[in-house]
C-alpha cells in the first residue's frame, strides 16, 4: 500500500468513529488506486449518436491506462442483450468484486440488470459501474451529476464518474434501489428489472413509438415528436399503490406545505382513471438531462421507495367527458405539465386554475399494480427502463421496489 493510500485509510478510520461510516462496507478496490477489483470495460457503439466507440477508443481507454487501471477485458457489444450475457459469462469466469466502466445508454445498463436477475451465484457478487454517457437520455448518469452552469465546471473528460474512479480520493458507490415488475399470464409470468423508470399510459406509448422514429432521429428529439402523436390519448386502467416497507401509508405530496404526507387511510390505495400519465422512478429525479419528472427524489439516497407521478383527466372539473373536444383541451394542460418539468421540476406545482388542486398527483410509495380495461390496447403497454411488455388480457403488471436482487449488490461510481 502506498504512503497517499495508508494516509487515506487513516482519514477513512477517523471519519468511521466519527461520524458512524462503517469501513468494514466500503469496498478497498474502490478506495485505493491500486488494489483493484477485476475490471471490465464494456461500451455500446450503437446507442445515442453512436458515438461511444470513438470516445472510448481514442479518450476512455487511454485514461485508464495512463492511471495504471488496465482492463482484464474490453468488449464492444453486438446484439440485444450482448451487455448482459458478457456481464454473466466473465462473473462466473472471474469471481469477485468487478467494476465495470460502461458506455452506454440507460437500457444497455437495463440489460445487464435483467441477466443479474435471472442469473444464479452461489456467492454473494459486489459489482460498481463506471457510468460514461453515451446513450441518447442518460437518465441515471445526469441523476447523479446534474448539468453545471459555470464556465468553471465545464471538463473536457468525458465522464464526471469516470473522473471520480480515476481519481485519488476515496469513492463510496451509491447501492441502486430496483424496480421489479412481474406480467403475470396465462402462460407463465414475466419479469423485468428497472433501475431508472418503470411507466404506462404516456410515457409508455411514447417510448413504444419512439423506437420507429429512432434511425432518422437519434437524439431525445424522438421523443418529443411520438410525444405529440399519443398527447391527446386517454388510457383506462385502476392503479392500486402499496406503502413502503415499514409504512403504514402510502404518502402523496402537499405542495402547499411543501411535504410528503401520509394518504388519509392506511394500507392500500386505488385510484380509477382514465390517466394521461402514469410513471415511477428509482435512483433518478429526471429522464433526460433538463427533465426532472420527480424532482422530490434525491438520487444516492436509501430506502425502497418509488416516486409515482400520475395526470388524471377527471380531476379537471372542467372536463365533463371523453369526447374528442374534452382530449384536445385537457392535452394542453397536461403539455403545461410536462414542459414545466423541464423548468427545474415546476411542473409539481401547477395547479388547475390560481387556487384549485394540483394537476400532478406525486405519491411515494413501496409498490404498486396497473389493472388496465380488458378494451383499451394502449394501455396495457408497460415501459420497463426503454423495454416494452404488454400486460396479458385480464392481468396486472406489479412493481415492487428493492435493494438487492438475487445475491447481488449493484452500485454506482458518484
Amino acid at each position: 500500500m502506498s504512503f497517499e493510500e495508508s494516509q487515506a485509510l487513516r482519514k477513512l478510520q477517523r471519519l468511521s468513529s466519527t461520524k458512524g461510516v462503517q469501513y468494514c462496507s466500503v469496498r478497498p478496490y474502490l478506495l485505493f488506486p491500486t488494489l483493484m477489483a477485476n475490471l471490465l470495460v464494456l461500451y455500446n457503439p450503437v446507442c445515442g449518436a453512436g458515438n461511444a466507440k470513438k470516445a472510448f477508443d481514442e479518450r476512455v481507454i487511454p485514461l485508464l491506462k495512463q492511471h495504471g487501471k488496465v482492463p482484464d477485458s474490453i468488449v464492444e457489444t453486438t446484439h440485444v442483450g450482448h451487455a448482459g450475457e458478457v456481464v454473466i459469462e466473465y462473473l462466473h469466469t472471474k469471481p469477485g468484486p468487478l467494476t465495470i466502466v460502461l458506455g452506454s445508454g440507460d437500457g444497455t445498463l437495463h440489460e445487464i440488470v435483467v441477466a443479474l436477475y435471472n442469473a444464479t451465484f452461489d456467492v454473494a457478487i459486489e459489482i460498481s459501474v463506471v457510468l460514461v454517457p453515451s446513450g441518447t437520455a442518460n437518465a441515471l448518469y445526469w441523476s447523479l451529476f446534474p448539468p453545471q452552469e459555470t464556465s468553471q465546471a465545464k471538463s473536457e473528460s468525458p465522464s464526471r464518474a469516470l473522473d471520480a474512479f480515476l481519481s485519488q480520493s476515496p469513492v463510496f458507490p451509491r447501492p441502486l434501489t430496483f424496480a421489479v415488475t412481474t406480467f403475470p399470464s396465462a402462460t407463465g409470468t414475466v419479469t423485468s428489472v428497472a433501475v431508472v423508470v418503470t411507466s404506462a399510459a404516456l410515457h409508455a406509448s411514447i417510448l413504444h413509438d419512439s423506437e420507429a422514429l429512432r434511425s432518422t432521429h437519434p437524439g431525445i428529439e424522438r421523443f418529443k415528436i411520438a410525444a405529440q402523436q399519443n398527447i391527446t390519448r386517454w388510457y383506462d386502467a385502476t392503479v392500486k399503490l402499496h406503502p413502503s416497507p415499514g409504512s403504514q401509508s402510502v404518502e402523496i405530496y402537499n405542495p402547499k406545505a411543501k411535504r410528503f404526507e401520509a394518504w388519509e387511510t392506511e394500507g392500500e390505495v386505488e385510484l380509477v382513471g382514465p390517466f394521461a400519465y402514469f410513471l415511477s422512478t428509482v435512483n433518478v429525479d429526471r429522464l433526460e438531462s433538463a427533465f426532472r419528472i420527480t424532482p422530490l427524489h434525491s438520487p444516492g439516497s436509501s430506502g425502497t421507495t418509488l416516486d409515482v407521478v400520475i395526470i388524471r383527466p377527471r380531476r379537471d372539473k372542467t372536463i365533463v367527458d371523453a369526447e374528442d373536444v374534452s382530449r384536445q383541451a385537457f392535452a394542453q394542460k397536461t403539455t403545461e405539465v410536462l414542459m414545466a418539468a423541464y423548468q427545474d421540476g415546476a411542473h409539481v406545482g401547477v395547479t388547475y386554475g390560481e387556487e384549485g388542486e394540483s394537476v400532478l398527483e406525486y405519491f411515494r410509495c413501496g409498490g404498486w399494480e396497473w389493472l388496465p380495461t380488458s378494451g383499451d390496447a394502449h394501455a396495457h403497454l408497460v415501459c420497463v427502463d426503454g423495454e416494452i411488455i404488454h400486460v396479458a388480457p385480464n392481468s396486472t403488471a406489479e412493481c415492487t421496489a428493492t435493494r438487492k436482487i438475487s445475491n447481488v449488490q449493484l452500485s454506482v461510481v458518484a
